[in-house]
């Protein structure tokens, strides 16, 4: 089984829930960063879910500034990774691999 380095998501974020990523089918990925940046004027917040339960949940992102997430989180086939934020100034590096 190869673990493949894959780029999630690279984009703005949406103001209502979107997908982000959607687990490949026969794949199973592991979710090991995301990188959010807001380059808004003022603070901004940031919800990111993985199969509905929220893995970022509302948390504030100040104005002109990145967080960055570190996790391993297994995510089975099919599985989605959604999120949005408060503005489309919200940008978001989504990273992990994927094994088949």
């Amino acid at each position: 089984m190869a673990a493949v380095p894959a780029l999630f998501y690279r984009g703005a974020a949406a103001t209502s829930s979107a997908t982000l990523y959607t687990v490949p089918s026969s794949t199973t990925s592991i979710l090991t960063d995301i990188v959010v940046s807001n380059t808004s004027a003022d603070q901004q917040y940031v919800t990111i879910t993985v199969d509905g339960i929220s893995l970022i949940p509302a948390v504030p992102i100040s104005a002109n500034s990145v967080i960055n997430f570190q996790f391993r989180t297994v995510i089975a086939t099919t599985k989605i990774v959604a999120g949005f934020a408060t503005s489309t100034d919200v940008k978001f590096h989504i990273s992990g691999v994927e094994t088949a």
